[in-house]
Parts: structure tokens; sequence; C-alpha cells
């Protein structure tokens, strides 16, 4: 039997050799996991794209500015409309209760006199559209009674109608509302980014990409010789008090939505500015490029409004000298910069 068995094959540190291929290839990939790792990180980003990045995304927080303020002001204007609806149903219901009244003191005359006449009846039950769409009985009242009806039939007619159009500037406001909120987070959020990523410089290479000067600079690169100049060269008076009233508020800090005195955006500096000259701009950068006359960039003149983008999303005031008067962003103040700063849209002439 034992001369039939084979004998069993033993493989000197066959195990241990396995044991360390395996602790090899381990180690391997575990080394290779940490360096690929190391390798991918991104660089950080250099201060010229830093500012790209933060131009960027001021410009669409500008756009979404604008968007804000056209519904805003849209907003603002069904608030008026439907303050308005209001207190005219609310006069008219007055004059509708002063008409019962005296209705009933009709009715009590007549009561005491011994009769009360069917009209006057229906007039103070507590249905009143259906006396009021009783025309037969209305003709039986007399003249004096049938006119305070007829009124009175007028007042509910039109205080349904004010009610109706109020429910519809509801409906519109609400809606204007909720399209504000989604244009201020919008704004909020790409502010918010542009201000995460500015805070990764230093204050010396945030003032180096032009995202750093304050009042002192902005002030120190226009003085009063300048804005007499802009003014004397405007085309007229309005055009001249623009002017000037915007090298006054040089240095003013930008703030999203704002239209003075104290803190601007760019529409709503140019709006204030024209406001103070006793000129009535609309609100957004696109309307205020068709609120007046066109004018080529070759022919601009101090006091015309100069606008940017292909979306009008931006606007400054002309003062001359292929230089502006603008509201930036919220990095920098109100201040002169050159109109080849950003892409031209075109320039309107309001006076």
């Amino acid at each position: 039997m034992g001369a039939h068995r084979r004998p069993r094959q033993r493989i000197t540190g066959g195990g241990r050799g396995r044991t360390a291929a395996t602790i090899t290839l381990a180690g391997a990939a575990t080394a290779t996991g940490l360096g690929g790792g190391t390798g991918h990180a991104a660089p950080e980003p250099t201060p010229a794209q830093v500012k790209a990045k933060v131009d960027k995304l001021y410009q669409e927080a500008e756009v979404a500015t604008e968007k804000y303020n056209g519904a805003k002001e849209k907003a603002d204007a069904a608030e008026r409309r439907l303050e308005k609806l209001r207190d005219e149903a609310a006069r008219k219901q007055d004059r509708l209760n002063s008409t019962r009244e005296a209705l009933g003191s009709v009715a009590a005359a007549q009561y005491r006199s011994g009769g009360l006449d069917p009209a006057l009846r229906l007039a103070l039950s507590a249905d009143p559209d259906r006396y009021l769409d009783d025309a037969a009985l209305v003709e039986r009242a007399g003249s004096r009674q049938q006119a305070a009806v007829g009124r009175a039939r007028k007042d509910l007619r039109e205080i349904e109608q004010l009610r109706g159009a109020a429910r519809v500037e509801v409906t519109s406001l609400t809606s204007r509302r909720a399209e504000l909120k989604r244009h201020r987070e919008t704004v909020t959020g790409k502010l918010d980014a542009a201000r995460r990523l500015l805070s990764r410089l230093t204050a010396e290479e945030r003032a180096r990409v032009g995202h750093g000067t304050g009042d002192r600079a902005s002030r120190a690169s226009s003085g009063p010789r300048d804005g007499l100049s802009a003014s004397a060269q405007a085309p007229n008076s309005r055009a001249a008090a623009a002017v000037t009233y915007a090298y006054r508020k040089l240095g003013s800090p930008y703030v999203w939505g704002a239209t003075g005195p104290d803190a601007f955006d760019c529409s709503g500096l140019t709006q204030a500015a024209y406001r103070a000259a006793g000129v009535s701009l609309p609100r957004t950068t696109y309307a205020q490029i068709d609120a007046g006359r066109r004018v080529a960039r070759s022919e601009l003149l101090p006091g015309d409004l100069v606008f940017f983008y292909s979306g009008i999303s931006h606007v400054g005031i002309y003062v001359g000298d292929g230089k502006m008067i603008h509201a930036p962003n919220p990095s920098a103040p109100v201040r002169v910069a050159p109109v080849d700063q950003m892409p031209f849209a075109g320039a309107a002439r309001v006076v």
C-alpha cells in the first residue's frame, strides 16, 4: 500500500512568497492612489484668473440686477394700482352705505305713515342684488327713491368690477414678488461667489487687478476742474447738471438696487443724476437706452448715456475725453473709467 502512495510535494516558501507579493501590490496601489490624489489637486488660481472669474460673476450679477430692477418697477406699479383700486372701492362702498341709509330713512318715514313701498322693502332686504335686478319694482318707486336705487345699483356694479380688477392685480403682484425673489437670489449668489474668490487674494493683489481701490483712489483720479470742464462741454444745462451730480458722487459705494443719494447701482446712478437735473429716466438699462436719441460713439458729448455688453446690462454717464462716470460693482465705488473698458453697446442723448 505504501508503495502506491504518491509523496506530497512541498513548495518551500510558497505561502511567504504569495504574502509578500500581496503586500507589495497593495503598497503599490496605495502609493499610486496617494500619488494620484496629490497630482490631481487643483492649483491655486492666479490673480489674473481670479479677476477674470470675478469680472464674469459681476457682469452676470449686473444682468440679474437689471432684471430685478425691472421686476421691482413693475411690482411697485402693480402695488400702486392695487392700492388705488382698493381706495376707489372703499369710496364707492361708503357712498353705497350712505344711499342705503337714506333709503332706510325714507322707509322708516313711510312705515310710520302706515305704508312701506315694495321697492324699499326689497332695497332693505338681506339680498340687495335681487331687488336691484327687478326693474319692474324699481319703476314703481317714486322718482327720488328710484334715483337712489339706481345709484346703488351702479355703485354695486362698479364695486364688483373694482374688486375683480383688484384680484387680478393681487395675482400679478404675487407673481412679481416671486420673480423678485428669484432675481435677488441670483444676484446675491453671484456676489457671494465673487466675494469668496476675492478673499483668496491679498489686499495688494486685489488692488493690482482693480478690485481693491477705494474712495480715495477714485476721487484722486478726477478733480473739480475735470467736472467743470465736462459740464461746460455738455450740450445743454440739464446734461451739465447730470454730469455735475455724477462728479459729486465719486467714491459713493455700489449697492445693487440702490438709486442714491448715498449708494448706487449703475442704472440707479444715471437715473439719480438726471433726476437731479429735472429729467425722469426709467429704472433699467434696457429702458434707459430708449429714453433719448441714439448717438454714435464718435458723436459723444458729456451727459450722454453710454451702454455696454450685448444685453445692455451696464450704463455710465459720458464726461468727455473718452471717459465716463459709472457705478462698477461691489468691489469698486462710483468712479471715472475709460469708455473702452467694457464692450460698447450704444449711447443715448437724453436731452
